[in-house]
């Protein structure tokens, strides 16, 4: 298997946080960018399974297995260098927006988690990169649920204060192309720009409107955003219904107010689908075919029901309503958006299962990687060669981006780049 390279003549150089199994250094570096700095921590696990796995694709130099919080602060200290970088980028971790929690329990910010952004602000205050790239769920914008869109106000803020105008775009890989649909908030922010014309920036001149095309759907809105990040913490949007952030918009910092508009995706490209990643029958293992008398499970938790439940605190009793889904998942469209549960063979309602000429079956890890459009067998081991589950394979990729969609925003900001320091 091919090792990992970096580009040669690099247009710019990329600090990674948050990197996960280095999904945004594969699709910078195809886009000529070169990582020379990641961080990888996750606080929850005793062995740091996605650091050793990106250590093991990418090497050990200018890596760091730390809480990102540490590291920042022996780099205050002047204990340690972090470098600077032209980019920073981050898929930041998005537990406390994840659909996995209802809105009434999200805490954005206030989250445990959350908390991660004041992190990244940190280091571009440090820093000062001429770009930042950052990834979230696209609830991201309305998060939390009595402050409607508060969280991501604050991080326009104080993001803007730092001298940056930001951009903002909620795309689908699916609509660009890509065989999932993963549906993703993608926030680029540049120094170089000092002003802009919104509606032509979000429809045509923008990185995220080149990156990702799409035609203008109703009318350009405009959002306050105070002068003081705790006065947008305390009454930004209080006891709105919605958020005011539409699926694209732009902020110029110093100014107070940001510009939002809804975008349909344009794209008339090649497109790939489920079926079109999927192994040869007779190379998938015996474990992730269905037994033939498990199928009736699967096909009942993936379809329309209404279950009797009692609520604990009042006692009420109420009917859980569940949509049908699909069942089998269908190979002529693209895959249902990869989650964090996808490993195992436990019949589940939110676990892909497809049908070949064979039978049922669940997809494999080297599936998914490809769903992502990672190399197959990325996560296959760790750095000191040993094998890595396929549980733990499938919730790697569970919380992974899709490659293609960072190469398409690096390749925006490669050709701009030049341009911008001539």
């Amino acid at each position: 298997m091919a090792k990992f390279s970096e580009p040669k003549n690099p247009v710019g150089t990329v600090a990674e946080l948050f990197a996960g199994v280095g999904g945004f250094r594969i699709g910078l570096a195809r886009a000529g960018w070169k990582t020379v700095f990641s961080n990888q921590w996750e606080p929850s696990t005793k062995v740091q399974h996605a650091s050793d796995v990106y250590v093991a694709n990418f090497g050990p130099e200018g890596h760091s297995n730390e809480d990102i919080a540490r590291v920042l602060d022996q780099y205050d200290a002047g204990h340690i260098e972090v470098p600077k970088t032209t980019m920073l980028v981050g898929g930041f971790p998005c537990q406390d927006y994840s659909v996995a929690k209802s809105l009434s329990a999200s805490k954005g910010l206030e989250g445990k988690k959350g908390v991660l952004w004041w992190e990244i602000l940190r280091l571009v205050r440090k820093n000062q990169p001429e770009i930042v790239f950052l990834e979230n769920v696209d609830r991201l914008l309305k998060s939390p649920s009595k402050q409607r869109g508060r969280d991501f106000a604050v991080m326009l803020r104080t993001l803007g204060d730092e001298g940056y105008t930001i951009e903002w775009r909620v795309v689908s890989a699916s609509d660009y192309g890509f065989p999932q649909r993963r549906i993703r908030v993608f926030i680029v922010a540049r120094r170089t720009v000092a002003s802009v014309e919104p509606l032509e920036y979000l429809t045509k001149s923008g990185v995220l409107a080149r990156a990702f095309p799409g035609s203008q759907v109703g009318v350009l809105a405009d959002v306050e955003i105070d002068e003081d990040a705790s006065k947008i913490s305390d009454v930004f949007n209080a006891g709105g219904k919605a958020s005011p952030f539409q699926t694209t918009g732009v902020y110029v910092g110093g100014t107070t107010r940001a510009f939002t508009l809804k975008v349909a995706a344009n794209w008339d490209g090649p497109r790939e689908f489920l079926g079109d990643v999927l192994q040869p029958d007779s190379d998938v293992p015996s474990e992730y075919w269905v037994d033939p008398s498990r199928v009736p499970e699967w096909e009942y938790l993936k379809g329309a029901k209404s279950i009797p439940r009692v609520n604990a605190a009042s006692g009420l009793e109420y009917n859980y309503s569940e949509g049908k889904m699909a069942f089998p998942d269908l190979l002529d469209r693209p895959a249902r958006t990869i989650l964090t549960g996808e490993g195992g063979s436990t019949p589940s309602r939110f676990k892909h299962i497809i049908k070949t000429p064979k039978g049922y079956r669940r997809l494999t890890p080297v599936e998914l990687e490809r769903l992502n459009g990672f190399r197959d067998g990325w996560t296959a081991i760790d750095s000191s060669g040993r094998g890595i589950t396929d549980a733990r394979r499938a919730f790697f990729m569970g919380n992974a981006l899709v490659v293609g969609l960072i190469e398409r925003v690096g390749m925006v900001l490669a050709n701009d780049f030049p341009a911008d320091h001539n």
